[in-house]
C-alpha cells in the first residue's frame, strides 16, 4: 500500500474503533506491517475452511457456511458483485 492508502485506512479504522468505544465495545485495527499480515493470514485460513457461500448482491451481503454448519454474513457494497456470475446474452 502507498503511504496515502495507509493513512486513509488508518483514518477509517480509527472511526470504526471510536464507534465501538461509544457502545462500550473494544476492537483492534491493523493497516500495515506484521499486524496486517497476521490479519490477512487469519482471514485466508477462515475462508479456506468454508463449505458454502450464498451471494446476494441486491442485499449487499455474502453469507458463508462454515464446516461446523454455522454461518457468517459479510455486509459489503462491493463483495457480492465481485463474486456474482456475469449475466450472459443467452441467460
Amino acid at each position: 500500500m502507498t503511504e496515502r492508502q495507509t493513512r486513509e485506512a488508518q483514518a477509517i479504522a480509527d472511526r470504526v474503533l471510536e464507534f465501538a468505544e461509544e457502545v462500550e465495545a473494544s476492537g483492534q485495527s491493523a493497516v500495515d506491517g506484521a499486524a496486517l499480515e497476521a490479519a490477512r493470514a487469519a482471514l485466508h485460513r477462515w475462508v479456506d475452511g468454508l463449505t458454502g457461500v450464498v451471494v446476494m448482491p441486491a442485499f449487499g451481503r455474502v453469507t458463508v457456511i462454515h464446516q461446523n454448519g454455522s454461518q457468517s454474513t459479510i455486509s459489503s457494497p462491493d463483495l457480492p458483485f465481485a463474486m456474482s456470475a456475469p449475466v450472459g446474452k443467452g441467460s
